[in-house]
C-alpha cells in the first residue's frame, strides 16, 4: 500500500446506525473472524458494552447515544414526560456499564440535552437519532484532526510504541493514537509500530495488531513484560497511547499497564505522548475520585477456555491505571497539542472552546 493511498478500510466502522438499528463489529470475535452484530434494544447495547463487543472511550460514547437513540424508538410513550422518563431508566442502565471512561456519560448527556429541548414525541425521536448519528460522523473527523496535529510531533522513521488499543476499533473510525500514527504515515513519513500483547484482555495483540496489519503498516507484536528491553535496546523512538478519562490536571487514566510503559519511558528519556478528544477530559473530577473498573478474575485465570492458573486463587484485575502528568510528555487533542504544566495549557484550552 502506497503511504498516500493510507485509509481506513471502510469494513472497519466499529459503529453505525442502519435502518434504525446499530450495527457494530463484535470486537471479541478479532482476530480470527471479523463479525458484525446487529442490536435494536439498548439492553443488547448495554450487554455489547460491558462484555466488550464495542471497547474504546469514544466507541463507547457513541455507544451510548445510539442505545438511548434505541431507547426513544423502543418507548411506547406517547408523552414528552413518559418518554424522557423511559430515556432516563436507559441512561443509568448504559451509564452503569464501564464507570471508568468518561465519554460515556459525555455521549448520554448530549442525547438527553437534546431529548430535553424538544416539544414533542416524535420531535425528540428525530432529533435524538440525528444527534446521536452527527456524533458517530463527528468522531471521525474529530479523530483526523487530531491525527494531523499529532504527526507533528513524529519523525521519518521512528518506531512508534503503542499501548491496548486507541485505533479504528476504539472509536467510530480512524482511532486516536493510531489516528495520529495513521496521519503520520499519511504525511509521507515512514513510521513502524511496536504493540504490547495487553493483558489480559490482549486489546494489543487481538485488535491493534490486526487493525495495523490490515492497514499494511509495519507492526512488532511484543509481550507486556518486554516493555524495558525494547526500550532499553534502542528500539523506540516515541510512545502514543489513547485515554479513558483525563482529568483537569493532567492525570491520565487508560488501559493498565499504561503507567508503567510510561515510567519506563521517562527512565530512558523516550517522549510519551497521548491521544484523546476533548469528550474524554473531566474537568469536575479530581484524580483521586475516579472510580477504577475491576473485571472479574477469569480474565485473568485462563486464555478463552484453557486454565492458567490454580483454582481458588486470589485475583486482582484492575481494567485501567492513572499515569501523573510528569511522565507525560504532551497530550494530542482536536484543537492542539496541550504540554505542561498540564493545568494551566488545560484550563486555557477548554476556556478556548
Amino acid at each position: 500500500m502506497e503511504n498516500s493511498d493510507i485509509q481506513i478500510h471502510p469494513s472497519l466502522r466499529t459503529i453505525e446506525w442502519k435502518d434504525n438499528k446499530v450495527k457494530m463489529i463484535d470486537q471479541t470475535k478479532l482476530p480470527n473472524e471479523l463479525v458484525f452484530v446487529e442490536y435494536d434494544d439498548y439492553n443488547q447495547i448495554a450487554d455489547a458494552i460491558r462484555t466488550l463487543v464495542v471497547r474504546g472511550a469514544p466507541a463507547i460514547g457513541v455507544s451510548g447515544a445510539f442505545g438511548l437513540a434505541l431507547a426513544a424508538l423502543q418507548s411506547k410513550a406517547i408523552t414528552k414526560e413518559n418518554l424522557i422518563s423511559d430515556l432516563e431508566k436507559a441512561r443509568k442502565i448504559l451509564f452503569e456499564t464501564r464507570p471508568t471512561a468518561v465519554n460515556l456519560s459525555w455521549g448520554l448527556e448530549q442525547i438527553m440535552k437534546i431529548a430535553y429541548s424538544e416539544s414533542t414525541v416524535d420531535q425528540i425521536r428525530e432529533s435524538v437519532i440525528k444527534e446521536a448519528k452527527r456524533m458517530a460522523d463527528e468522531d471521525i473527523e474529530i479523530n483526523k484532526t487530531m491525527g494531523k496535529n499529532g504527526s507533528k510531533l513524529f519523525d521519518n522513521n521512528d518506531t512508534i510504541m503503542t499501548h491496548c488499543n486507541a485505533g479504528a476499533l476504539a472509536t467510530v473510525a480512524y482511532g486516536t493514537a493510531l489516528g495520529v500514527i495513521r496521519a503520520t504515515k499519511e504525511s509521507g513519513k515512514n513510521v513502524k509500530v511496536i504493540a504490547t500483547e495487553t493483558r489480559p484482555v490482549q486489546q494489543g495483540s487481538r485488535l491493534t495488531a490486526f487493525e495495523l496489519k490490515h492497514d499494511g503498516f509495519d507492526v512488532s507484536l511484543i509481550p507486556d513484560t518486554a516493555v524495558g528491553y525494547s526500550m532499553a535496546n534502542g528500539l523506540v523512538d516515541k510512545v502514543v497511547v489513547g485515554a479513558d478519562r483525563i482529568v483537569k490536571t493532567g492525570h491520565v487514566f487508560n488501559k493498565i499497564g499504561t503507567y508503567q510503559v510510561a515510567t519506563m519511558a521517562k527512565q530512558h528519556g523516550i517522549p510519551f505522548y497521548v491521544a484523546a478528544p476533548l469528550s474524554t477530559f473531566d474537568m469536575k473530577s479530581n484524580a483521586k475520585d475516579v472510580i477504577i473498573e475491576m473485571r472479574k478474575g477469569s480474565e485473568v485465570t485462563g486464555i478463552g477456555d484453557k486454565k492458567t492458573a490454580p483454582d481458588d486463587i486470589n485475583v486482582i484485575n484492575p481494567a485501567f491505571d492513572m499515569t501523573p502528568p510528569e511522565l507525560i510528555s504532551g497530550i494530542i487533542t482536536e484543537k492542539g497539542v496541550v504540554n505542561p504544566p498540564f493545568e494551566e495549557s488545560i484550563r486555557k484550552l477548554f476556556e478556548a472552546n
